[in-house]
């Protein structure tokens, strides 16, 4: 008894917990799915938000605010420093939130909700200078429960011009006293698609 006992923790140490994992697994998989297709799309790995929901928005044209380079925003070689950008790209998500009727400031005050970025990608093309135009653009990209990723993208003139930075920001919609994750409001985006 005594090496039987010996064999069943061997065998518990070998991972037997995993076969437990592979059969929840198979219960998941195997219960049927009642809710829409575009809300479980939210759901999957790629979290992009398809064509034929309502919420999606990759379709419209994307929100457009023109800034202009000043000395204050350029380094000692010339050219935009890099952190101003994100400055640039924060601006322009604040005006694209406004033009959907987000009021961040009543939402902080009654509901107690807050965005707060959470992630940012980017990639620098080409360096922008002093006095250039610029246009920082916004669009939802991506749209989960309690997060969505807007794409942002800054041009030199025009939205025909020399791409020079483009990037992908998540935003987290918090509780602005507990700090945790609430669920992103669907009327936020759903009604804006004309």
């Amino acid at each position: 008894s005594s090496r039987r006992r010996h064999t069943r923790y061997a065998d518990r140490s070998r991972g037997l917990g995993d076969v437990y994992k592979r059969q929840c697994v198979r219960r998941v998989a195997a219960s049927p799915r009642r809710m829409p297709t575009c809300i479980l799309a939210w759901r999957r790995r790629s979290r992009r938000v398809p064509a034929n929901c309502p919420l999606a928005m990759t379709d419209i044209e994307p929100f457009q605010l023109p800034v202009r380079v000043y000395y204050e925003d350029t380094d000692a070689q010339g050219v935009v420093y890099y952190a101003n950008y994100l400055r640039f790209m924060e601006r322009a998500r604040t005006e694209w939130l406004r033009s959907l009727g987000i009021d961040m400031v009543r939402l902080q005050d009654e509901e107690r909700r807050i965005f707060v970025v959470a992630e940012v990608q980017m990639k620098f093309h080409v360096p922008a200078r002093l006095a250039d135009e610029l246009v920082v653009t916004a669009r939802l990209l991506r749209l989960t429960r309690v997060s969505f990723d807007i794409e942002q993208k800054i041009y030199r003139n025009n939205t025909d011009g020399d791409l020079l930075i483009s990037g992908i920001v998540k935003a987290a919609y918090l509780d602005a006293d507990t700090m945790r994750p609430q669920r992103v409001p669907p009327s936020f985006f759903e009604d804006k698609q004309t």
